[in-house]
């Protein structure tokens, strides 16, 4: 324990973790007097009652959320951050005919070339669905459209196989639905009855700007919405498609040929370039009804709905308005923004989607210096030590799973900052007056790079994210977690801050990710990224046990009247939040080899670590988006990520919480997993 103690202590002081706060510095925390806005606080709510409102209720109360987004807070107010960077690196770029990032960020703003060619760019891809006459036919089309990032009823990718992970392997899922999830087709509730309705008008829309006749548009897009309510109701739902063992289903292609039937599945798999080999398919129940709702559908119905799908996913790169009719359903009804955001915001989005790594590149050579990395990954190190010691000390699982358990933790490969190995784009075509090509050639080069992949070695050095994206991930497969440079900043990591508040904000982030590994999906997959049983099954029985109570605590929110958290759907996240804050906390502790914490501005320093996990969840939604987010987003939402609290001791002994405060939870009804 002292060997684990000293090696946090170290680290902190590296990373700014542990710094003498009470000495005086000639710089100072970004945000407040030791790294947390005091002046954001609503103190008349005690603790117990609700923490994320005494933490965060002035913040909440007096922040509006900008028109151009459906939802704002830390992670939104860092991505601005960030595109803000980014778009200084892209402007520097925009006229150098060398740089695909600034030809495609150049592209992208010129409104008035977009104008000027109207429907052109588009036009090869209407004519190409109007030929269609055949199943066959409209099989290549549909993954012609697959291939340039098109929505088609079947989603296909290419990922780390979970059961050989040293090898990719061919997927195959359920898609084709416009709307956000099947209970927007299937719930009779009022709400999702006007949705529909407004779903149809959007379809029409898109048809009468496709040049399709406005007398015909109403009873075409009617025949749309009837396809997809069939879709959806063959479709899985969303705890089902999270489920891991489930969800691997390896088949032949000959199998997969016959389950599908209905809908010429192999020659919609060669046309998008999968020409052997097996395929994992994810929900085969699903698969085989939609291959069946398409195989009935007609021609004409099919084409309708390609045609949508080609003008929505492209709606950003055509004249304003297709942009106008996709923002209106997309993001005004669906998620509650009242403007789009400015054209350079999207430009800068197009541009990193685009070439990520070459942006990726830039922004790490300015804004993320290499002792930063170093710091982050000595402290990924730490808080392993401090999971490693709690698995050790696990009082409900049997030596034989807690060696398995440790294994796996010391088998895990973290990932800081950015990438080892930057992709080449030498045979991405970009072209200065061509935004709608740019896209669709981007897509169709990631995706065409990925379908050589299958039956090779897996890449470990490969990241799927950039290193501007705000957020942390965990890989099962892989036994990786990857931290993205953009989120060791404020309020999440800052060197000046006091440590309690580092570490209960980027500690417990970094922590939650390696929880992730043994979440309730994460937990399936062994030391080697096998998807396996390595528990007893008495073990695995404690696990669950402890997994449900989680899920019944979450199942109790209502964060709008009516609608509750989905305990099933957010599980993985909830266990990740309980066992984050919990990781971090000891860690923290550990790093303070002993002495006491001081008192800063009347605050200990148990009250500033929990504190710190609260400022990070200052986020407002939009009624719009919080409702989708409760039926599509395997998280809560933020105020109930703050009280996740409510499951450790120490945040009790911190505030001084009574029973009679609606947060209390009786020692025995805290939920303590890992």
């Amino acid at each position: 324990m002292k060997a684990i103690g000293a090696a946090i202590l170290s680290t902190a002081l590296a990373f700014g973790l542990a710094r003498p706060v009470a000495a005086e510095s000639a710089t100072h925390p970004q945000i407040g007097p030791f790294g947390f806005d005091l002046a954001g606080m609503d103190r008349s709510v005690p603790p117990g009652a609700d923490f994320y409102r005494y933490a965060n209720g002035t913040w909440a109360r007096t922040t509006p959320i900008p028109a151009d987004k459906p939802n704002f807070g830390m992670f939104t107010r860092l991505d601005d951050l960030n595109r803000e960077r980014v778009k200084g690196i892209l402007e520097g770029a925009r006229h150098d005919a060398h740089s695909k990032a600034g030809v495609a960020y150049a592209a992208f703003l010129d409104e008035a070339a977009i104008e000027r060619r109207g429907l052109a760019p588009a036009r090869p891809w209407l004519d190409r669905i109007e030929a269609i006459a055949t199943p066959a036919d409209y099989a290549q089309v549909a993954a012609q459209a697959l291939r340039e990032g098109v929505a088609v009823p079947f989603e296909v990718n290419v990922t780390q196989d979970d059961r050989h992970p040293d090898a990719y392997v061919l997927k195959l899922g359920q898609a084709g639905l416009g709307l956000p999830d099947r209970d927007y087709y299937l719930e009779t509730n009022e709400a999702m009855a006007r949705m529909r309705v407004a779903y149809r008008d959007h379809l029409s829309h898109v048809l009468v700007l496709a040049g399709v006749d406005p007398r015909d548009a109403s009873n075409r897009s009617d025949a749309i919405l009837a396809m997809e309510t069939r879709i959806a109701k063959a479709s899985w739902n969303r705890v089902d498609t999270r489920d891991a063992g489930k969800t691997y289903n390896r088949l032949t292609r000959a199998q997969a040929t016959a389950l599908a039937k209905g809908f010429d599945i192999d020659t919609f798999l060669r046309a998008a370039g999968a020409h052997a080999g097996d395929v994992v398919v994810s929900q085969p129940s699903a698969v085989a009804g939609i291959a069946g709702v398409v195989g009935s559908t007609p021609l004409p119905v099919l084409k309708d709905a390609l045609r949508v799908a080609v003008l929505d996913a492209y709606g950003d790169v055509l004249p304003k308005a297709f942009a106008r009719e996709r923002f209106d359903f997309h993001e005004r009804l669906l998620s509650g923004a009242e403007q789009p955001e400015p054209r350079w915001k999207r430009a800068v989005a197009f541009a990193v989607d685009a070439v990520p790594d070459e942006v990726g590149k830039a922004y790490v050579a300015r804004y993320f210096p290499a002792d930063h990395k170093a710091a982050a990954e000595a402290l990924v190190r730490n808080l392993l030590a401090a999971m490693d010691k709690r698995i050790a000390a696990l009082d409900w699982m049997t030596p034989q799973t807690k060696r398995r358990a440790r294994a796996k933790l010391a088998a895990f490969h973290p990932k800081v900052g950015y990438p080892e190995h930057w992709q080449d784009y030498s045979g991405l075509d970009m072209r200065a007056d061509d935004a709608f090509g740019n896209r669709m050639r981007a897509r169709a080069f990631v995706f065409d790079r990925d379908m050589r992949k299958p039956g090779k070695p897996f890449d470990r050095d490969e990241w799927r994210v950039t290193p501007m994206t705000v957020d942390a991930f965990a890989n099962f497969s892989a036994v990786e977690i990857v931290i993205p440079a953009a989120i060791l900043q404020p309020p999440f990591f800052d060197p000046e801050a006091d440590s309690a508040i580092n570490y209960g904000a980027i500690g417990a982030s970094i922590a939650h990710e390696i929880t992730h590994q043994f979440d309730d999906q994460g937990s399936k997959y062994d030391e080697q990224g096998r998807l396996t049983t390595w528990w007893t099954s008495a073990d695995l029985g404690g696990f669950e046990t402890r997994t449900k109570a989680l899920a019944r605590q979450y199942d109790a929110y209502e964060p709008l009247p009516g609608q509750h958290v989905n305990g099933a759907l957010t599980l993985g996240e909830n266990i990740a939040d309980l066992g984050g804050l919990a990781i971090a906390y000891d860690a923290w502790r550990l790093s303070l080899a002993g002495r006491e914490a001081p008192t800063l501005e009347g605050f200990t320093g148990d009250q500033r670590f929990f504190l710190g996990w609260a400022q990070i969840w200052r986020l407002k939604y939009r009624d719009a988006d919080l409702r989708q987010r409760l039926l599509t987003n395997p998280h809560a939402p933020a105020a109930q990520r703050v009280w996740t609290s409510r499951n450790l001791d120490a945040w009790y002994e911190a505030f001084d919480v009574r029973p009679d405060q609606s947060l209390y939870l009786p020692s025995n009804e805290r939920v303590r997993i890992w």
